[in-house]
């Protein structure tokens, strides 16, 4: 279990963040976040076991009736957004948050740094008031942005994170599936775009559908495959 070897202090705070919706067309970019209180090596073992025991994993692994099915078992039914909620395993409260970028965030500042934003802004709302030493594991290669501000925390980036630790695999799921969940409700709205299927990914079906009714409101208009159906 990788937390317990990046882990060695106690009491510590420990936060896993990962973000869902990068290489879509439209909608969001969606990060889950998760907060934990740990007092020694041995409550994390035991809380990293009890996650592994309900099937925490990769996302991408997971169908969607999988990940709400994990979810359950947590006590997790309802992720509104940037809401915090609380999971009690072990004795251990988890605290967790979905957090989005929009389609207009994301083209005034390019995907990437929308990803970062949404990640560390997730991760600050669980991190408030919070006394311990801290440690944020991120998935992917890259520290959160700053600007002229130090992090107040160890960030520790982790290149496919959601395979190799369990907390920022719970991030995942929380993401991908109030991701999934919101392009369900676009779909509502755009029903001509097929959100329903593909969540905004970009399909044959997809970019067929772009090409003939141009972008709707939820369109990223700074991406290929979009900006050349923008009519003036």
């Amino acid at each position: 279990m990788l937390e317990l070897k990046l882990i060695s202090t106690f009491p510590h705070t420990i936060i896993a963040t990962d973000e869902v919706g990068r290489g879509p067309l439209s909608g969001p970019v969606v990060a889950g976040a998760i907060c934990l209180d740990i007092h020694s090596k041995e409550e994390l073992k035991t809380v990293l076991k009890a996650l592994k025991k309900v099937g925490i994993q990769d996302s991408k692994k997971l169908s969607s009736s999988k990940r709400i099915e994990v979810l359950k078992k947590l006590g997790v039914s309802d992720l509104p957004f940037r809401k915090i909620g609380v999971i009690n395993i072990q004795g251990v409260e988890i605290h967790f948050v979905s957090w989005e970028m929009d389609h207009q965030v994301i083209d005034e500042e390019n995907i990437l740094s929308a990803s970062l934003r949404a990640m560390r802004e997730a991760s600050e709302a669980l991190s408030v008031k919070k006394k311990h030493p801290t440690t944020v594991l991120i998935d992917g290669n890259k520290k959160f942005k700053w600007g002229i501000k130090e992090s107040p925390w160890t960030e520790i980036p982790i290149v496919k994170g959601d395979m190799k630790s369990l907390l920022i695999g719970l991030s995942s799921i929380l993401a991908k599936e109030k991701r999934d969940s919101f392009m369900q409700e676009m779909h509502k709205l755009y029903p001509v775009y097929g959100f329903n299927t593909h969540a905004g990914y970009p399909t044959k079906e997809h970019r067929k559908a772009i090409e003939l009714h141009g972008p709707s409101p939820i369109h990223r208009q700074t991406f290929k495959g979009v900006k050349e159906f923008i009519r003036s």
